[in-house]
């Protein structure tokens, strides 16, 4: 029960540091605080409930918890900055991060009926891009595209939001532009060679202090979208864009909290200063 309360401290600990406030809306009837809604959307995505599902099972427990409406409406409500910056407060500051891309559907379809009827392998259209810190095992960006789209589109923002000093990623990231946004910045970042690819003054600049065994690294975040994938689902059941971005975001949050607990509970043996 002790961990549990800690557990529960932090999380209050991170929404008075974000600012957040005390009640959802100003004018609202005050009945659930803001908090109030955030456990309930957590709960959802830790369990794979829908809203009405995740109502009922808090009610059971005797849980106080917002009605499906209501955090239908906090789930539209909350922006990228409040995800980008709670991602950023769980994670801190960090040195050496991993920038990957994944995809999830929107449909989850039987494949056993797919392949009865000779039905079409369903598309991904839900692009997310991460950028994950390699030491402390934990998200400290992500973005978020409805629609599909290249990875080099979305590793800018993911530099310039976790701001490292080393980065590594896979020949998709190689780009004359990302190079030079990185030189910019201060940051190291490593990616192997594209044989179409040979020009440019920041590019042949960063080549020089490729490492491979830091390199490797980078398979840190492709079993850690793999892990996204295994506990909380391989696929989204939102269907508008601010809602499925809620959803995956709070996959990523309830990633680094729970890793938090596993550490306080001695599961793991690595140590970090």
């Amino acid at each position: 029960m002790k961990k549990e309360k800690r557990l529960i401290n932090k999380i209050k600990r991170l929404l008075r540091r974000l600012g957040c406030p005390r009640w959802l809306h100003h004018f609202g009837p005050k009945t659930y605080e803001f908090i109030e809604h955030f456990y309930a959307l957590l709960i959802r995505a830790y369990c794979r409930l829908s809203y009405r599902r995740t109502n009922y099972f808090l009610d059971l427990l005797g849980i106080r918890c917002p009605s499906k409406s209501a955090l239908q409406y906090t789930a539209k409500k909350l922006n990228t900055n409040f995800w980008q910056n709670l991602l950023q407060a769980t994670c801190s500051q960090s040195h050496l991060i991993a920038i990957d891309g994944t995809g999830f559907s929107r449909e989850n379809p039987s494949y056993y009926y797919l392949k009865r009827i000779d039905g079409k392998m369903p598309k991904v259209p839900v692009k997310l891009s991460v950028a994950f810190d390699t030491r402390k095992k934990k998200f400290c960006a992500a973005k978020i595209r409805v629609l599909p789209a290249h990875d080099i589109k979305d590793a800018g923002a993911l530099l310039k939001e976790s701001d490292p000093k080393i980065a590594v990623a896979d020949k998709a990231y190689n780009a004359e532009k990302l190079y030079k946004q990185a030189h910019e910045q201060g940051v190291l970042l490593i990616i192997p060679k594209k044989a179409n690819a040979k020009k440019g003054h920041y590019r042949k600049k960063m080549a020089k202090h490729f490492r491979t065994r830091t390199y490797n690294r980078r398979q840190l975040a492709e079993s850690a979208n793999s892990s996204i994938k295994r506990k909380y689902g391989h696929s989204v059941s939102s269907k508008k864009a601010r809602t499925i971005r809620t959803q995956i975001y709070t996959r990523l949050t309830c990633h680094n909290l729970i890793s938090y607990l596993t550490r306080l509970l001695g599961q793991s043996r690595s140590t970090y200063p």
